[in-house]
């Protein structure tokens, strides 16, 4: 399960329209736990890819910068986040591929009509994506 503050969750939502129709990017912040995370802080990140409209990719200085940020301010990093203007929710083979944080979830905001926001743990090469419950509470 993982748990994001109303807060949160709308600074995922909100990015995504600011977004248009490229991909958003960035790094979710809060207490991290293998099982049940919570969502407190969001830190966006420039999206480096190659076609913003189809995928993400954060460069590896800015994620390192991001993540230093992070835990400076006493958070840990719960996972990522990016959207899928024109997608679905579920990761995509690209997603899977470049999926590097064992146990870590990955969420990704929809806009289908309306937005959603759903996330997957990713359990390492041999187990994939997980879905996980996502829970929306006030801070």
């Amino acid at each position: 399960m993982i748990e994001f503050t109303r807060d949160a969750y709308d600074d995922v939502v909100y990015a995504g329209y600011d977004g248009g129709s490229e991909e958003v990017c960035g790094v979710l912040a809060g207490e991290y736990d293998d099982e049940r995370s919570r969502v407190t802080d969001t830190y966006a990140a420039e999206n480096a890819a190659d076609k913003p409209e189809i995928r993400y990719y954060i460069d590896p200085e800015e994620q390192l910068a991001v993540i230093e940020e992070i835990e400076e301010a006493g958070l840990d990093v719960v996972g990522f986040y990016h959207t899928h203007p024109a997608g679905p929710t579920q990761p995509s083979e690209t997603d899977a591929e470049r999926a590097a944080w064992p146990d870590y979830s990955y969420a990704i905001c929809a806009f289908d009509g309306y937005p959603y926001l759903g996330s997957w743990r990713w359990r390492g090469d041999d187990e994939a994506f997980e879905q996980e419950i996502v829970r929306v509470v006030e801070a």
